[in-house]
């Protein structure tokens, strides 16, 4: 496959802007899917101290192609002052969900 499939990810204490964030990348082709996970709890130094939250994990299903323009929006959009943005290389996989994937993803 000449695309190479990702799972960025961040993260919302708002499940709210958690499905804002996920909508979003899906309607403008940055991401063919997002999957929102259950809260979870995040400990976390911030400003010298131990900060503990509620938070919303968001994957984003993308190639490595969009990812630069996904992670300019998402830093455009997303209301924390450093959002978490980690990127996972997907090694395998299905090749009709990963040409699915590349499919949903290419700009039009």
């Amino acid at each position: 496959m000449a695309h190479e499939i990702v799972i960025a990810q961040t993260t919302s204490d708002d499940e709210a802007q958690a499905k804002v964030l996920a909508r979003g990348a899906v309607e403008i082709k940055l991401a063919a899917g997002v999957h929102i996970d259950a809260p979870i709890t995040a400990f976390y130094w911030w400003k010298g101290e131990v900060e503990t939250a509620q938070e919303w994990r968001i994957s984003y299903m993308t190639t490595t192609d969009r990812l630069p323009a996904l992670e300019a929006w998402l830093h455009e959009k997303h209301p924390y002052d450093v959002p978490q943005w980690i990127t996972l290389p997907v090694t395998g996989g299905s090749e009709a969900y990963l040409s699915w994937v590349v499919e949903e993803t290419h700009p039009q």
